[in-house]
């Protein structure tokens, strides 16, 4: 799980203006990030322009899930983070939220800015949350959860498994029952000729 990108941007007409932005591209050569970090921006500058105010949404390309949310509090403000598709989306909007936030708090007057708007906080936000546990305590009890569903689901599946072989056990001692007869009838005759004191 990873985070490749983490923006914030502004829907300005004709075209979305990247305030600010981080990415994490140590694990690509030195010879694509330039072209990686391009792609980040036109896609997260599109992906703007095509999100309502108050709109969440998870867009798949390839290899990658872009996570948007266009703030209602803030009109014209819009998180991107592009991460890896196991990255939880759950986590992704969390962090969106809590960027967002923060982001109109420090910057007031980001809704009419017309370049790039300083946020130094957003370095940590890429570093820290590369481990979508770090998160909250929401995305914790939400993996939980999961597990629990998956450890039910194999009981599930494991007493499904159980009914078809106890239902395999109950023919065979239904067979057991005639040939149990036969055994105590065929015992019974063959003790009648002694006697036991």
């Amino acid at each position: 799980m990873k985070i490749v990108y983490i923006g914030v941007l502004r829907n300005a007409q004709p075209d979305p203006i990247e305030l600010c932005c981080e990415r994490e591209l140590s694990s690509y050569s030195r010879f694509t990030r330039g072209s990686i970090a391009e792609f980040t921006t036109m896609f997260s500058k599109l992906l703007t322009g095509r999100t309502s105010p108050g709109q969440r949404q998870d867009v798949q390309e390839k290899d990658f899930t872009f996570h948007v949310y266009a703030s209602s509090a803030s009109p014209g403000i819009t998180g991107v983070i592009i991460s890896d598709d196991e990255y939880p989306s759950m986590a992704a909007h969390q962090i969106l939220s809590k960027l967002l936030d923060e982001f109109t708090t420090q910057n007031p007057s980001a809704t009419s800015a017309t370049g790039p708007v300083s946020f130094p906080a957003l370095t940590s936000y890429i570093t820290k949350y590369q481990d979508p546990q770090n998160v909250g305590s929401i995305l914790k009890i939400q993996k939980e959860l999961d597990e629990t569903k998956v450890v039910l689901h194999k009981t599930i599946e494991s007493v499904l498994q159980r009914g078809e072989k106890l239902d395999d056990l109950v023919q065979k001692s239904e067979g057991l029952s005639s040939q149990s007869k036969m055994f105590y009838t065929s015992a019974k005759k063959q003790n009648s000729c002694c006697i036991i004191m």
